[in-house]
């Protein structure tokens, strides 16, 4: 049986290299590319494929959006969420928002193909150096929803007194905030707070 794969990416070249590397494996053909998730929305409605590698970053509509509109009307739907970013927060909102799986841009073909192959078989994949650090993430150092709302507006350079009228709480309470975000993400000033934010992707989904 022939496994049909729909790629979605907004970058022509993204798709023509993962086609190549889609067509040679024994089994899978590309039968549907997207440029953006409205288009791959659409196009999944009309032909179903059995796999869809969908880019996490996309304009108009993001990989996110298209996967919980695909879900909503096929929740079956195996998609495998592909990024240039390995930060623990993109892996584990796509996960949460039903991907099978989170593949990185710059993966080695045969991870693809192990990606591919477990997805088909029901399984979920995740490449090991990425998983170790979101085991890490959801045991150790998950950021509350206030402490979101801290980071969001430390993000826009807020000082402590201004996020305290922001946010509708004591200074004293937001330092309290600052200093558990600073020790979650290992971080010992606020210039390496908002690094570490960006690097795992928190801050891109906070503001």
């Amino acid at each position: 049986m022939t496994i049909s794969v729909m790629l979605v990416d907004d970058h022509p070249l993204v798709r023509l290299g993962m086609a190549g590397v889609v067509s040679r494996q024994p089994g899978y053909t590309v039968t549907a590319e997207a440029a953006d998730g409205a288009d791959a929305i659409e196009l999944y409605r009309r032909m179903r494929p059995d796999v869809v590698l969908m880019d996490l970053m996309m304009p108009r509509v993001g990989g996110l959006e298209a996967l919980q509109a695909i879900r909503a009307f096929h929740p079956e739907a195996r998609v495998v969420m592909v990024s240039g970013s390995d930060g623990e927060e993109h892996v584990y909102r796509a996960l949460h928002a039903g991907a099978r799986a989170y593949l990185l841009k710059d993966a080695p073909e045969a991870q693809l193909a192990e990606c591919l192959q477990a997805v088909v078989a029901g399984r979920r994949y995740v490449p090991p150096d990425v998983a170790t650090r979101l085991a890490s993430r959801l045991d150790n150092d998950a950021l509350t929803g206030r402490e979101l709302d801290v980071l969001r507006f430390l993000s826009q350079g807020l000082s402590n007194k201004l996020i305290a009228r922001a946010a509708g709480i004591a200074p004293g309470t937001v330092k309290y905030h600052v200093k558990n975000i600073m020790a979650k993400l290992g971080a010992s000033c606020r210039t390496e707070v908002l690094r570490e934010a960006v690097r795992r992707g928190i801050v891109d989904i906070v503001h």
